[in-house]
């Protein structure tokens, strides 16, 4: 992933995500808390990045866009110093012929790069090394000092031409139907660029690089990827963090940090501290959700997507870890998604559709979780589940339309009633 940060481009692009372009530039430098000027200079950086002059028609909307998500670019480009893009192009263009060690590549980049260009030391070449051979993009050759490097291309070098469509073919369905994603459309644009290299031109077929389409209400959740692996790592070695949290409610999704000692606020901003112990991904609205524990014990719920600026911290000794995650666990036995309230009962009636296979009954039992059909004839099935409130729960039970009825608990069913009849009065 990212070497570096790039929270304000994060929280840039998903809110021109959300609102298609519907603000005028006042409008959206205050929504994100930053200036008018770094409004216009991060937008140009982002053009930069994507090479897309028209840079709002990126996000116009098309039916199949999520087979190339342009929320990717920003990870492509992997937001890199300038010096960083200049410098390991060249690393990976000097590796594809024999081994080298890195004073060998600090000659080729010496060489090669502008006069004007900040000239890197060996240190620094060692450095892009270990980072190169850490994402896997370069390996290590056996032997002792002075090592040697070679491009890791063992995977695509030993597949033939159908292998490798096969192969491309797989990683685009998991990279579009799987969650997390973005390191899957990372391995499928590199086996586009191996197909390109293994296939003749003259039997090059675009088709082989577009043969399925499909759908998605949320490319967003992409963005909050860049946190995932961030916050899992911290999981696996039990430290605390901290963070800049922007909930939903807030007016602002980000806040400039002011460089200027003359206009520096008075109050530093307030951050969050948490032990992080659980991950989870909303499928029904694309919300990536943290779960941790406060300082006195309490658990604390973040959307992810309000989450910048993360710090490590302490590391939480192993019995404390193991006894909040086991509290949680069992707090969240019956969360239907992240709710930890009262648990309630709730029996719905589900209507069997006639003349056609019963697609009700495959859904309930796929995406149903833990609850069971308790009572079935050829018309309809009674489904019952024990659920942490009803909040989490309203929303699937709603997608089934006409076909669901609530029958318990008897404030649910009410709610329901009085939604239908609100919506029955809005359209006559």
């Amino acid at each position: 992933m990212a070497k570096e940060s790039f929270d304000k481009e994060i929280q840039f692009l998903r809110l021109l995500a959300l609102t298609g372009g519907g603000y005028d530039r006042q409008q959206f430098a205050g929504r994100l808390g930053i200036s008018v000027h770094t409004f216009d200079k991060t937008v140009r950086k982002l053009r930069e990045i994507s090479g897309d002059a028209d840079f709002a028609d990126l996000f116009r909307y098309g039916y199949a866009d999520s087979a190339e998500p342009v929320l990717l670019f920003l990870y492509r480009a992997k937001s890199m110093k300038e010096s960083e893009s200049r410098r390991l192009p060249l690393i990976l263009t000097a590796l594809k012929g024999t081994p080298q060690t890195a004073a060998e590549l600090l000659d080729a980049c010496c060489e090669r790069l502008p006069l004007d260009a900040a000239m890197p030391d060996e240190k620094t070449i060692r450095s892009d090394l270990r980072y190169l051979e850490e994402i896997g993009v370069v390996r290590r050759e056996p032997g002792g000092r002075p090592y040697r490097y070679v491009l890791n291309n063992d995977l695509t070098d030993c597949l033939s031409q159908k292998e490798l469509i096969d192969l491309y073919e797989f990683v685009d369905i998991m990279a579009n139907t799987q969650i997390p994603s973005v390191q899957g459309y990372l391995l499928r644009d590199n086996l586009k660029k191996a197909l390109k290299s293994a296939v003749p031109e003259e039997e090059w077929d675009d088709g082989l690089l577009e043969p399925f389409s499909y759908k998605y209400h949320y490319d967003a959740r992409i963005l909050d990827e860049a946190h995932l692996y961030t916050l899992l790592r911290t999981i696996h070695l039990r430290k605390r963090i901290s963070f800049q949290y922007f909930s939903p409610k807030n007016r602002k999704s980000y806040s400039a940090k002011e460089t200027n000692p003359l206009f520096g606020r008075e109050t530093e901003v307030r951050r969050e501290s948490t032990l992080p112990l659980k991950v989870v991904y909303d499928h029904q609205y694309g919300r990536w959700y943290l779960i941790g524990a406060a300082a006195k014990g309490r658990f604390v719920k973040f959307r992810m997507e309000g989450m910048i600026d993360i710090a490590e911290e302490q590391e939480a000794p192993d019995e404390y870890f193991a006894l909040k995650k086991q509290q949680l666990d069992e707090q969240m036995r019956h969360s239907w998604l992240i709710d930890t309230g009262e648990t309630v009962t709730v029996r719905a009636k589900f209507y069997r559709p006639r003349g056609q296979a019963d697609f009700i009954a495959e859904r309930v039992r796929l995406q149903g979780q833990w609850g069971q059909i308790v009572e079935e004839n050829e018309d309809f099935f009674i489904y019952e589940i024990q659920v942490n409130g009803v909040t989490e729960i309203r929303p699937w039970l709603r997608g089934f339309g006409s076909s669901c009825e609530v029958l318990a608990p008897a404030d649910l069913r009410q709610s329901f009633i009085d939604e239908w009849k609100e919506i029955g009065d809005y359209y006559e």
